[in-house]
């Protein structure tokens, strides 16, 4: 007996499956499966410990997936992500510890959400209906997150509080409790592995609901802008709204990404809103691949265990080691990881292993040599540069 699925239903199916994604058979949706299956049972594994750690790298995906929206999907490159993250652990901090109880959480969580999502919006506003455009933006966005870095960390004197709450400047606040829920006698609190559990499925559920928009009327719309804005408005989208739309559901969920690390570490520091941490997100992006949701995902969880590995036996490579990693994607792939799985894939499958090999050598050598030529090294010596004669002519 054949079952059909309800209209809505299928429609939301169809939509998880669209054209704009990444991995849509059902061989993907089986390894996606037996991943998740995986990652559900890794604090069975591991331990309560291990997730606990682990709980930071989801949280990041968040982060991640909110960059992918807007860079890899609407083409607006942005260093502001990291300030609505901070804002809203910021916020949840403050209020949370003012109120006190379950219930200062309960209450401080839609509220930080709601700080990072007006910020958003305010920020995009201006940027957007004033004119400002391409790497405008991200200069903006980067000298916003850094002017917040200046100011919290001056903000480290007794006349520098909020109700209770001491900003602390570089000592931060420090005494957020483990993320909870509900009232006095009647709530839930998690850490460890119940924090690593609720943290993925947030998760999960994010990056599902980023696959159902970008799959959308609304997502095409956002590749449009990214592919031809001019044209895209020409054809009567209204590309300014388009674009503060994204970025203040972007800075929504850089924002609940904020409150979940601001209860892993009980803690907030002005370090959110460095420009090593501005600048981090473009890493993971740019490695798991800025047009893939779930590449975003794994290129978080990549770079940060390595930097953490780095961390402890290494600190003072680490930087230099994600440098090394960026620089060594943008030349031989520069799609990201998950794409070139599949285009690797998808151009063996044409032209077979051994000359799939023999093409894919001679191409890593041409990106290579150009990029050498690009610095002034491996030029021919038949190349010289003009004469004065001809430079002044």
């Amino acid at each position: 007996m054949d079952v059909t699925l309800p209209p809505r239903l299928k429609r939301i199916g169809n939509k998880l499956n669209g054209p704009n994604t990444l991995g849509n058979s059902r061989a993907f949706w089986a390894a996606f499966a037996v991943g998740m299956i995986v990652m559900v049972a890794y604090p069975l594994v591991r331990g309560s410990y291990a997730a606990g750690q682990f709980s930071l790298f989801l949280a990041y995906g968040l982060l991640a997936l909110s960059l992918s929206l807007i860079w890899g999907y609407t083409g607006i490159l942005s260093f502001g992500q990291v300030a609505f993250f901070g804002i809203s652990g910021y916020t949840y901090a403050i209020v949370s510890l003012n109120l006190g109880g379950p219930l200062g959480q309960t209450v401080a969580l839609p509220v930080a959400i709601a700080a990072a999502t007006l910020s958003a919006f305010v920020l995009g506003y201006f940027m957007f209906y004033g004119g400002v455009q391409d790497v405008y933006v991200a200069i903006l966005t980067l000298v916003v997150t850094l002017v917040l870095e200046t100011f919290m960390a001056q903000t480290a004197g007794s006349e520098w509080s909020i109700g209770t709450v001491a900003l602390g400047g570089f000592n931060g606040i420090p005494g957020i409790r483990n993320f909870a829920l509900g009232v006095e006698g009647a709530s839930i609190s998690l850490s460890g592995s119940g924090f690593y559990w609720f943290v993925l499925g947030i998760l999960l559920l994010a990056y599902l609901g980023a696959r159902v928009l970008v799959n959308s009327k609304y997502g095409y719309a956002l590749v449009a802008i990214r592919e031809d804005a001019e044209r895209t408005a020409m054809l009567g989208y209204n590309v300014k709204r388009v674009k503060l739309a994204v970025f203040t559901l972007s800075g929504a969920l850089a924002g609940l990404g904020g409150v979940l690390y601001a209860t892993w570490g009980n803690y907030m520091d002005p370090s959110v809103f460095s420009l090593v941490f501005a600048t981090i997100p473009i890493v993971w992006v740019t490695l798991g691949g800025r047009e893939s949701l779930l590449g975003a995902i794994v290129g978080t969880v990549i770079i940060e265990r390595l930097r953490l590995w780095f961390s402890v036996n290494a600190s003072e490579f680490a930087i230099v080691f994600v440098g090394v990693i960026l620089m060594t994607t943008v030349l031989l792939v520069p799609r990201g990881i998950l794409p070139g799985i599949k285009d690797s894939y998808v151009f063996f499958s044409k032209h077979g292993i051994r000359d799939g090999l023999e093409r894919g050598r001679a191409t890593i050598q041409t990106r290579i040599r150009a990029w050498l030529e690009s610095l002034g090294v491996g030029q021919s010596d038949t190349e010289t540069p003009p004469s004065s004669e001809v430079v002044r002519e």
